[in-house]
């Protein structure tokens, strides 16, 4: 299907050749060394400093998303990268021009394809790795070990220290100022007195009452980087649980920071983007009408929103990666690269369960028994 989103004429950029640094000392590739701000070249060990971009607002520069749909933005804001797609997953993780084999980091399936391209908008910032990859790791093997019923293959996987994949998964941002009016209804509780009788005997008590009056208004909201996920090669209550992340660290786009790193390609276009983020503003902008309603309790009857002056921003987000396989299936585990916080999904190890619900019965039996005995004694 035709992406109706971007240009139907954009020249191919073979991004992932721009990642490419050779060192000044031995012409090796020198990769972006997370949280020190610095290039470093695992062949001799030669480093480079590199500066941090101008963290203003205005520093990365938001589009226009009415522009967009019309395709009426410039080319330049458009480029095709190669990529290499998962039949598992659906991931599109871009490569260099040698590779043609690898294995998929969200899924750990092996990828063996021809060339493919993804056609996107250029990433506009990006939050570079703060966390390494020890340190990921670190966090993540105590994560593992908080999960009692999970299989031993899985606390032998994070003894044995497997390399995690460091990816820079794609989002998106939205700003847009709302003007909504509403209709609905503001209860305000009161309470009367009355009279019971129990047991034969006369009682007072409270009862709680609401008065509902009708209620009508205008809230004013202005939302400033709506973030969307726009990945569907990991499951969203964990990429949601990441969060949260902190956007005033957005580094305008360089390729410097993605040398040694992955990128993947959005899945999610700009259109079901916007749409997914309309639905956390209209989230946000019913809890302002249910405070400007007041009272202690609010239905609203009616939303009317007006959006206009709505910008949008491609931004890419470190996330360390491991695919764990277990009797078939795929269990993933991610950490936020800015934070270190971990999230994953997880196996059950049925011989733990059965053991530790077999123990549990005979510790309550065994208290039972000697219960017994006492009171017998």
């Amino acid at each position: 299907m035709t992406d109706t989103t971007t240009p139907p004429s954009v020249p191919r950029v073979p991004a992932a050749s721009e990642r490419r640094f050779p060192c000044d000392q031995c012409g090796a590739d020198l990769r972006f060394d997370a949280g020190r701000d610095q290039m470093v070249c695992d062949h001799c060990g030669h480093t480079e400093a590199i500066e941090r971009g101008d963290h203003r607002p205005s520093a990365i520069r938001e589009l226009d998303f009415e522009a967009a749909l019309a395709n009426q933005l410039p080319s330049v804001e458009v480029e095709e990268t190669r990529v290499l797609a998962c039949p598992n997953c659906g991931a599109q993780v871009e490569v260099d021009e040698v590779t043609h084999a690898t294995e998929c980091p969200f899924c750990a399936t092996p990828v063996v394809t021809d060339t493919g391209t993804h056609r996107h908008y250029k990433p506009k910032g990006l939050l570079p790795f703060s966390v390494d990859e020890n340190a990921a790791r670190d966090a993540m093997t105590k994560w593992l070990g908080r999960l009692w019923f999970a299989p031993n293959g899985l606390q032998e996987y994070a003894r044995k220290g497997r390399k995690l994949n460091g990816i820079y998964v794609p989002y998106w941002t939205f700003d847009a100022d709302t003007k909504s009016a509403y209709t609905g209804e503001r209860g305000d509780d009161y309470y009367e007195t009355r009279t019971v009788v129990r047991d034969g005997k006369t009682h007072t008590e409270q009862v709680r009452r609401t008065r509902w009056r009708p209620a009508s208004g205008r809230v004013a909201r202005f939302f400033d980087d709506v973030l969307v996920l726009a990945s569907k090669s990991l499951p969203q209550k964990y990429t949601d649980a990441l969060e949260p992340w902190d956007l005033s660290r957005l580094e305008p786009y360089a390729p410097r920071f993605l040398a040694g790193f992955r990128a993947e390609g959005y899945q999610i276009d700009l259109p079901e983007g916007y749409t997914l983020a309309r639905g956390k503003m209209d989230q946000i902008i019913l809890r302002d009408i249910r405070f400007d309603i007041g009272g202690d309790h609010q239905r609203v009857h009616s939303v009317d929103t007006k959006v206009k002056d709505v910008t949008f921003k491609h931004i890419l987000l470190p996330v360390w990666m491991a695919a764990y396989k277990f009797r078939g299936k795929t269990y993933r585990f991610v950490v936020n690269g800015q934070t270190g916080r971990v999230q994953g999904e997880r196996p059950w190890s049925a011989w733990k369960i059965f053991f530790a619900v077999a123990l549990a019965a005979l510790l309550i039996g065994g208290g039972i028994y000697i219960a017994e005995i006492t009171q017998n004694g």
